[in-house]
C-alpha cells in the first residue's frame, strides 16, 4: 500500500511540477491582453471559486466561517501577502521582463526563507546557507544583466527589483503560513477572500474592473485554476501521501527548466545562454540550502 501511495505522491507532484511550469508562459501572454491588477482581480476571482467549491465538496465549508476573530484578523494579513501584494508585485514584474527573467528571480524564495527565518522566527543562519544565498543571488545577477557580470547593467532595474522583491513577499508569506494550524485548504480560501476587496478596490482606482477580452479573461481563469488553487492542492495531496516528503518536494527543482521551454514554444522568446546559467547557480543554491535544511530537521514547505 505505501508503494502505491508513493506512485501516487509522484503522479500528482509531477502534476503539480507541469502545471506550475506553464503559468510563467500563461502570464506573459495574458498581460497582453489586460493589465496586472486586471489579471489579478480575476486570478482571484477564480481561486476564491475553485476553492470554496473544494471545501464543499471535502464538506470542511462550514470549518471556514467558524474560526475566532484572532482567525480571520491571520487569514486578513495573509491575504494581503497572498494573494494580494505577492501577485500585484509579481504581475508588475512580468509586464516589464521577459518571461524567462521574471520566473527564474522569482524562483529565488527560497533562498530568502533562511535569511527571513534569522530575525523572524530566531533561527541562525549557516555557513551552507551563506553559499547557497551567493550561489542563488549570483545566478539572479547573470540573469538580470544578460551575461554582462562585470559590466553590471541591469536590463531592466524595476522588474528585475520587483521579481526579486516578490520572492521576499512569498518568503515572508510562508513564515506566516507556517505557524497557522488550521486545514491549509481552509487557509487558503480565506487568504483569497479576504484579498478580493483589495483587488477590487486597487482595480477601480488605477484600472477598469470590467474586462472583456475573451483572451485575458481565459488566461487569468488558468492562472486561477492551475498557479493559486488546483495545483496547489494538489501538492498537498502528494506530500501527504509521500512516505518522505523529501522525495516529492525535489520535484519542484525540475519546474523553472520545464518552464523555459514553455516560454520559448509559447511565448517565442528565444532563450538566452545566460538565462540558463543564471538558473543553474540559483538551483543549486536551492538544493543546498534544503539539503541543509533537511539535515538540521527543519519543516519542509
Amino acid at each position: 500500500m505505501t508503494r502505491r501511495n508513493q506512485n501516487k505522491a509522484y503522479v500528482l507532484g509531477l502534476a503539480a511540477v507541469l502545471f506550475w511550469s506553464t503559468v510563467a508562459s500563461v502570464f506573459k501572454v495574458t498581460l497582453r491582453y489586460i493589465d496586472p491588477v486586471q489579471l489579478l482581480l480575476y486570478s482571484n476571482f477564480v481561486s476564491v471559486v475553485i476553492l470554496a467549491s473544494i471545501l464543499m465538496v471535502r464538506g470542511r465549508m462550514r470549518e471556514a466561517f467558524s474560526g475566532s476573530r484572532v482567525e480571520y484578523a491571520r487569514s486578513a494579513v495573509l491575504g494581503f501577502l497572498n494573494p494580494f501584494l505577492y501577485y500585484l508585485i509579481l504581475f508588475k514584474a512580468y509586464d516589464l521582463l521577459p518571461a524567462q527573467e521574471a520566473q527564474p528571480l522569482n524562483f529565488t524564495w527560497g533562498l530568502v526563507l533562511p535569511l527571513l527565518s534569522m530575525p523572524l522566527l530566531g533561527q541562525r543562519i549557516g555557513a551552507r546557507d551563506l553559499v547557497a544565498l551567493l550561489l542563488g543571488y549570483a545566478g539572479v545577477i547573470v540573469i538580470s544583466t544578460h551575461g554582462d557580470v562585470l559590466g553590471f547593467r541591469l536590463t531592466d532595474p524595476l522588474g528585475a527589483g520587483l521579481a526579486v522583491g516578490s520572492a521576499f513577499v512569498w518568503a515572508l508569506y510562508w513564515i506566516y503560513n507556517a505557524k497557522d494550524e488550521r486545514d491549509p485548504v481552509v487557509c487558503l480560501f480565506l487568504g483569497f477572500l479576504f484579498s478580493m476587496p483589495m483587488s477590487l478596490i486597487v482595480c477601480a482606482a488605477v484600472s477598469d474592473p470590467i474586462v472583456s477580452d475573451t483572451k485575458g479573461l481565459l488566461g487569468a481563469a488558468y492562472s486561477g485554476a492551475f498557479e493559486m488553487s488546483v495545483t496547489f492542492v494538489l501538492w498537498l495531496l502528494a506530500l501527504k501521501l509521500s512516505e518522505n516528503t523529501a522525495k516529492v518536494s525535489m520535484l519542484i527543482f525540475v519546474s523553472p527548466f520545464i518552464s523555459l521551454v514553455f516560454i520559448h514554444l509559447i511565448v517565442g522568446e528565444k532563450i538566452l545562454t545566460s538565462t540558463i546559467v543564471g538558473l543553474l547557480f540559483i538551483v543549486a543554491g536551492l538544493v543546498l540550502q534544503k539539503t541543509t535544511s533537511r539535515r538540521s530537521g527543519e519543516k519542509e514547505v
